[in-house]
């Protein structure tokens, strides 16, 4: 069984830290490549960039949460939900549809990154 993950590419776990401007203040992200890879295809989704979906998922999250305890984590379970929600149907797994319209469509998209 743990042959399918200990086979993976070492690459995928590799940490990588990313410096980015959230309202002007410069923060940095550490993250694994394979959760960076991700979020880069969630973000092509809405026709946006890295930087542009983590800026919105942070305003998203104060809005609905007022703060954030551990934003890293956060992104981490953005990305398995994504994932998730793809296996399990609630999203479309052609990534050319973008996932913002899915959300009026799929009751479970308005929960996908909450």
């Amino acid at each position: 069984m743990c042959e399918i993950f200990v086979k993976a590419d070492p690459g995928l776990y590799e940490s990588k830290a990313r410096s980015l401007r959230l309202h002007g203040v410069v923060t940095s992200i550490r993250l694994e490549k394979l959760f960076w890879l991700t979020l880069q295809e969630i973000a092509e989704r809405d026709g946006m960039n890295t930087n542009q979906l983590i800026t919105r998922l942070y305003d998203e999250l104060i809005e609905y949460r007022g703060h954030i305890d551990n934003f890293s984590s956060f992104l981490r379970v953005c990305c398995l939900r994504y994932t998730s929600l793809m296996v399990e149907g609630d999203i479309s797994t052609d990534k050319n549809l973008p996932l913002a319209g899915a959300r009026e469509s799929q009751p479970e998209m308005a929960r996908f990154l909450i």
